[in-house]
């Protein structure tokens, strides 16, 4: 058997297994420090700030496109939506009185006739 000392593939295995070690290290001493989260903080809030900046500069340039932006866009999908919902309300409102005037009310038809109140001629009788 080969000597596992000598052998390039657990020697470099060893070297990589031995970095990760110390970058591990490393990177738990870095985040524990007060330093670091502080940092961490500013750079959050830069970058929170600068996207708040781009979504304005945005906004000013939809404007000056005439174009709409995000915000008017789900607003009037919003009101469109609202106006769908009471368009479908009246649908419904109106079959359900259509469906009425066709039923048939105690037991007539839906076109009532007047009584017949004329006989016809007798046998008899001639004009």
């Amino acid at each position: 058997m080969a000597d596992k000392s000598n052998d390039p593939a657990v020697i470099w295995q060893t070297m990589i297994g031995e970095m990760e070690k110390g970058f591990n290290s490393f990177g738990n001493q870095l985040m524990s420090s007060p330093e670091f989260s502080k940092v961490m903080n500013q750079a959050g809030g830069v970058a929170a700030g600068a996207q708040k900046q781009l979504g304005e500069l945005m906004e000013k340039y939809l404007l000056t496109m005439n174009l709409p932006s995000r915000a008017q866009l789900v607003g009037m999908a919003e009101r469109l939506q609202s106006m769908e919902n009471q368009l479908n309300e009246i649908k419904t409102l109106l079959q359900q009185v259509h469906h009425n005037s066709l039923a048939p009310d105690d037991g007539r038809s839906a076109t009532a006739r007047p009584p017949r109140t004329r006989r016809p001629p007798s046998e008899g009788d001639s004009k």
